[in-house]
């Protein structure tokens, strides 16, 4: 019987002929904590008996979600990491270098067949990279960093068939948010989804990402696709380690599969408060905005700005609408200023923060007052998300999210890309 995706990477972790359901004890290539959680996993370490690191260039602990430190607390468990990291020898991206899920990939260790956990539930974005990588918990975290290896339950697969091409106006965000939509918040619970299909392969590896970002809003283990050329070509400007694609067989067995026609969307928003009450922009045009985000580790990278950016050129943000614009690493920041898109979005009115979460997270940057509607890039809109239970969050693409700062409502951005 032929495998899918997850199933051949399981197979080669773990040096069995896997199949869905079947229990595993896998190696793992790469490890990831950040400040969220890893204070959690260094205690775990520490009950555990740990004394060394598995390997230590296979982990990195990236500062991202408190960055800078709100507050003293903060400041300790920060302490706590770096401290434990120099002693095991675990490299640090520290306060200002970006978002996880951006600097994991930049580093190069993750492409093509990697198995990768960290601790975080957005940790499924690689599987835009042809990996299957996944969320773990803090003391699992623990373990892996012990014994090199994580079990797992081989999970079934859910293939997701996208035909046709996106219209003008449409981006990968709309996509996630529709077929978040459809399949439900709990509709992929434990399944790997593969997302193949026309739709699929013109989107650029960074729009691709987004799309993986978003596989855990479906409570899915992971969010995988193909690897093809734009995904090499993408790889080359951060490593020159060869990966070797894993696509699934012809007779693979699959969960289900659901076919959509992605050159019939329009653009898409995520109501308060989960991801999956969705509909289409139009249906809450007069909502009116008063904080705008774009950013995090959905939507901070460099095509998501030019985005945001060409909207925004030669246009004002609407006077009672506050935009901050989260870059997702250092280099996507330096990058924007270079090419001028730090300097266009500065001129319509946008506050930069330091790269990392930034406001998605709810802990220090641009927290909502009581009753206020933030239009966020980010992937998740729960109560309480953006630190103020009170508020209410819609997410959105760039180019929405763009186009409703000028206007100060909920706006579809087609009107301004005509």
């Amino acid at each position: 019987m032929g495998q899918t995706i997850i199933e051949k990477i399981l197979s080669a972790h773990s040096n069995f002929q896997v199949y869905a359901n079947d229990l595993v004890v896998a190696e793992v290539d790469f490890i990831m904590g950040q400040d969220g959680t890893s204070p959690l996993t260094i205690k775990a370490f520490q009950e555990m008996g740990g004394e060394k690191i598995f390997d230590s260039g296979k982990v990195i602990f990236v500062i991202d979600h408190n960055s800078p430190s709100p507050n003293e607390g903060v400041s300790a468990l920060h302490k706590m990491m770096r401290d434990f990291a120099r002693q095991k020898e675990i490299y640090t991206c520290d306060v200002g270098e970006g978002v996880c899920h951006q600097l994991i990939p930049e580093t190069g260790a993750v492409g093509p067949g990697s198995l990768v956990i960290g601790s975080d539930s957005h940790t499924c974005t690689y599987g835009a990279l042809n990996a299957f990588s996944t969320g773990v918990g803090s003391t699992d975290l623990a373990a892996a960093l012990i014994s090199g290896r994580m079990w797992f339950k081989v999970p079934d697969t859910l293939k997701i068939i996208c035909h046709g091409e996106l219209p003008p106006g449409v981006y990968s965000k709309d996509l996630i948010l529709y077929l978040t939509g459809q399949i439900t918040a709990d509709g992929a619970t434990y399944l790997s989804v593969e997302y193949t299909g026309q739709a699929i392969s013109a989107l650029s590896q960074e729009a691709r990402f987004t799309i993986s970002n978003m596989a855990v809003e479906m409570g899915a283990k992971a969010g995988l696709m193909a690897a093809d050329e734009k995904t090499f070509s993408w790889l080359s400007n951060y490593t020159s380690k060869k990966y070797q694609p894993v696509e699934p067989d012809p007779d693979a067995r699959y969960f289900r599969i659901e076919e959509y026609d992605a050159s019939k969307l329009e653009p898409h928003v995520a109501k308060p408060h989960t991801v999956d009450n969705v509909c289409p922009v139009g249906e809450v045009s007069d909502t009116v905005v008063h904080q705008a985000v774009i950013g995090t580790c959905t939507n901070g990278r460099l095509e998501d700005l030019r985005i945001a950016a060409g909207i925004l050129k030669g246009r004002k943000c609407n006077k009672d609408v506050r935009l901050i614009v989260v870059p997702a690493s250092r280099k996507i920041m330096l990058d924007a200023i270079r090419e001028g898109i730090a300097e266009t979005l500065i001129e319509s009115g946008a506050a930069f923060v330091t790269p990392g979460c930034g406001p998605c997270v709810g802990t220090h940057n641009g927290v909502p007052s009581d009753g206020e509607v933030v239009i966020s890039t980010a992937n998740r809109n729960f109560k309480g998300r953006m630190g103020n239970s009170k508020a209410f969050i819609y997410l959105a693409s760039p180019a929405t999210a763009a186009a409703s700062a000028i206007t100060g409502r909920i706006t579809d951005p087609r009107e301004f890309l005509k």
